[in-house]
């Protein structure tokens, strides 16, 4: 039988994207509204913030994640490192991380290996993939909070399973899909399940 191969997402997943995006831009634009974490809908913090202040220029927002260090200084989602590790060490399974870098990718894509090695290890720095198109990575789980997932393979090799963030907590699946709702959820269970398939 051959292992069941697992894509973690990173941002909203691993790292706290989130949170870190608030803080900074709280901190560089004290005098502006802001989206507080439990409003925040729809996957793109961009077109929430365009939203509450029109006049924001197209780039204000991406000039904050796409800014030094941003991706570098996420701060890992509660469980997060363990459960990696854990699931690295199951037998018939195999873990990686699968991230979509930003366009503005300057930063992003040298931080974006920077963090994994940090809080997971060199091990990890081997298992990154990054595509902007996670459809065509071939897998039998994707662990994403972001809940619609589209590209050029309209039926990917993967079941998606939802991972719960600010930005989908509200958001009703249809009844075919899953949910993990955190790290310390049961994703054993999710794996073992795709298993015994």
């Amino acid at each position: 039988m051959p292992p069941v191969r697992v894509l973690v997402d990173m941002d909203g997943v691993l790292a706290d994207f989130e949170a870190s995006f608030l803080r900074l831009y709280r901190s560089r634009h004290p005098q502006l509204p802001y989206v507080a974490l439990d409003e925040r809908r729809g996957f793109s913090v961009e077109a929430q913030y365009r939203q509450l202040n029109p006049g924001l220029a197209a780039d204000f927002v991406r000039n904050i994640y796409g800014s030094p260090n941003f991706f570098l200084d996420l701060v890992p989602i509660p469980g997060a490192v363990e459960a990696m590790q854990e699931m690295f060490s199951l037998n018939e399974t195999e873990v990686f991380i699968c991230t979509s870098p930003i366009l503005k990718y300057e930063y992003c894509v040298k931080e974006k290996y920077a963090w994994v090695e940090k809080h997971l290890g060199p091990q990890f720095v081997q298992r990154l993939v990054m595509s902007r198109d996670k459809t065509i990575v071939s897998a039998d789980l994707l662990i994403d909070d972001k809940v619609d997932i589209k590209g050029v393979e309209p039926n990917p090799s993967w079941e998606h399973i939802v991972f719960t963030c600010w930005h989908n907590r509200h958001t009703e699946l249809e009844p075919h899909r899953r949910r993990l709702e955190s790290w310390s959820d049961d994703w054993k269970a999710i794996i073992d399940g795709k298993r015994r398939e």
